[in-house]
C-alpha cells in the first residue's frame, strides 16, 4: 500500500485552493509504490497525481527531481509534469508532506513484458539520457558502488539468516567490486528504477516513463544494466536473451553503445543485480512486518547477480559488440 500519510478532503480542498485545477471532485489512494503517498485525484479541471514525499525522501532532492521531470517533458520524453500553483511553485505542503501535483499519464504497466516492450522500453530509456543531457541540476546516486558496504554492514551481519552463506558470498562481491568498478564511462542523468511497474503502455505502444525519486548522476551503462535486470528474467528467474537482445538493441538505436559500455556490461549489471539485492536485504531485516512499506524477497535479486556472475561477455545478453557500439575511427 502506497498511502503512508492520510489526507482529509478539508485539507485537500485547502492545498487546491493555490491551484487553477477546479474543484475538487474525489480522490482515492493508489495502492503501488514503495517511498511516497500516491492519489488519484480528480477535479472539475480534469485527472491528477498526488504525491505526498515521505521520509525515505530526501526533502532537498526535490527540486531535482521536480526539475528533471519538467526539463524531459519540454524535450518531448512522455512523463508526469508538475503543475504549478498561482504563484509559480510546483512544490507545497499538505498534511505536514511536501507535496506536488502531477498531470495524469495514461496507460498502464505490463505485467508480462514481451521482447517488443522491451525494445520500447530500450528506445525510451536512451532518449531520456540524450534529453537530460543538458540538464543543469545534479544528485549524486546514494545507492552507488561507494554506499553498498555501508548498506550490507546495516544488516547487522544477519545475511546468513536469509540464505546459510550469504555473508560471506556478499563480502566476496563487495571486495571484486570496489576493485574493478569501471571509471571513465559516459556519464549523465540516469533513472535508476525503470522496472515495468515505472512504464506505461496504452493501446500497445509506450506511453511514458514515471517515478523518478531514485534519478541521479552516473553510468549511463549502469542504467542500462539495471533496466536489463527488472526486464528480461522470467518469473522463474531464468534470463530470456530474446528480451535482452530487444532491449539492448533498442536502446542501441538511439544511443550506441561505446566499445568500453558493451566490454563493462556484465560488471555492470551483476552491480546492479547487488545493489537491488541489498536494498531489499536491509528492508527484509530491518523492517517491521507490520509496517507501511513493502518488503521484497532479496533472494530474487541474489538470483539475478550469480546469474551475471557467470556472463563471462556481453554477447551473451543477445547481441555481438558490432550491432550495438558506434565505429570510433
Amino acid at each position: 500500500m502506497a498511502v503512508y500519510t492520510d489526507v482529509t478532503e478539508p485539507q485537500l480542498a485547502a492545498f487546491l485552493d493555490r491551484y487553477d485545477l477546479g474543484a475538487l471532485a474525489s480522490y482515492k489512494g493508489i495502492a503501488e509504490g514503495v517511498e511516497n503517498s500516491n492519489f488519484l485525484l480528480r477535479t472539475t479541471g480534469g485527472t491528477y497525481i498526488l504525491t505526498l514525499y515521505e521520509k525515505r525522501v530526501n526533502r532537498g532532492d526535490l527540486p531535482f527531481f521536480v526539475g528533471l521531470m519538467e526539463h524531459l517533458a519540454e524535450r518531448g520524453l512522455s512523463c508526469p509534469l508538475p503543475v504549478h500553483d498561482r504563484d509559480g511553485n510546483a512544490l507545497g505542503e499538505l498534511a505536514g508532506r511536501p507535496a506536488a501535483v502531477f498531470t495524469f499519464l495514461d496507460g498502464m504497466w505490463t505485467r508480462r513484458p514481451s521482447p517488443d516492450h522491451c525494445r520500447a522500453v530500450g528506445v525510451a530509456l536512451a532518449r531520456m539520457h540524450d534529453s537530460a543531457a543538458d540538464f543543469e541540476l545534479t544528485r549524486r546516486n546514494g545507492l552507488s558502488p561507494a554506499d553498498w558496504r555501508p548498506l550490507y554492514e546495516s544488516c547487522g551481519g544477519r545475511a546468513d539468516e536469509v540464505e546459510p552463506g550469504l555473508s560471506a558470498e556478499i563480502e566476496a562481491e563487495l571486495s571484486h567490486f570496489e576493485a574493478r568498478w569501471p571509471a571513465g564511462l559516459p556519464a549523465g542523468v540516469i533513472h535508476a528504477d525503470l522496472f515495468p511497474d515505472n512504464v506505461f503502455f496504452l493501446s500497445g505502444q509506450l506511453s511514458g516513463l514515471i517515478d523518478f525519486y531514485f534519478a541521479c548522476n552516473d553510468l549511463l551503462a549502469y542504467d542500462l544494466a539495471i533496466t536489463l535486470s527488472a526486464w528480461c528474467f522470467e518469473q522463474d528467474g531464468s534470463y530470456n536473451v530474446t528480451k535482452g537482445r530487444a532491449l539492448i538493441s533498442g536502446y542501441a538505436s538511439v544511443r550506441p553503445l561505446e566499445a568500453a559500455e558493451y566490454d563493462s556490461l556484465p560488471l555492470l549489471c551483476r552491480g546492479a543485480a547487488m545493489r537491488f539485492m541489498l536494498t531489499r536485504l536491509y528492508d527484509w531485516l530491518n523492517v517491521p512486518d507490520d509496517s507501511f512499506v513493502t518488503k521484497k524477497d532479496p533472494r530474487e535479486y541474489l538470483k539475478k547477480l550469480r546469474f551475471h556472475r557467470g556472463v563471462r561477455d556481453a554477447s551473451e545478453y543477445g547481441l555481438e559488440k558490432a550491432a550495438v557500439t558506434r565505429d570510433m575511427a
